[in-house]
């Protein structure tokens, strides 16, 4: 598994990445407390099954960082330069412990850039879905990756 080169890709590229992940309370308990995020949905059985979720909540940054590491080693492993932002970040549904989750990343934008003649952005989609093909996070990603061909 490598990540492409800028000039690899084309708006609407798209992939169905094969990693997948199951979640377990260790990693949300690791992240949390990390993260120093005091939150009882994330650490509180007894909170949380008093919630409307009634149960404990992945921690929503957890999601997140693990659906762009999903992705990487199909878009950016090796060519990356930098990430330039994440925008439209939303989390339409709940992770739960024991939740399989999966990602796709589709190609949106390309853009030369006009400082790195050797390197272009480009505009990632990328999605999250769990076991049951519910999304569960989805986000835009700009990346600054090398051209193979500068």
């Amino acid at each position: 598994m490598a990540g492409r080169f800028y000039d690899e890709w084309e708006i609407g590229d798209r992939i169905d990445h094969e990693i997948r992940r199951t979640v377990t309370e260790t990693d949300n308990l690791l992240f949390t407390t990390m993260t120093h995020n005091p939150q009882p949905l994330h650490l509180d059985v007894e909170a949380a099954r008093d919630s409307e979720f009634g149960q404990i909540l992945v921690n929503g940054t957890f999601t997140f960082a693990l659906m762009v590491g999903l992705s990487v080693g199909e878009t950016t492993l090796g060519t990356l330069v930098a990430n330039l932002g994440y925008e439209k970040l939303v989390m339409p549904s709940p992770v739960f412990l024991g939740d399989t989750l999966r990602a796709t990343s589709e190609v949106i934008a390309l853009k030369d850039s006009r400082s790195r003649p050797d390197a272009g952005i480009v505009t990632f989609r990328h999605e999250c879905l769990n076991q049951r093909d519910e999304i569960v996070c989805r986000c835009e990603r700009a990346a600054l990756l090398k051209r193979r061909d500068p």
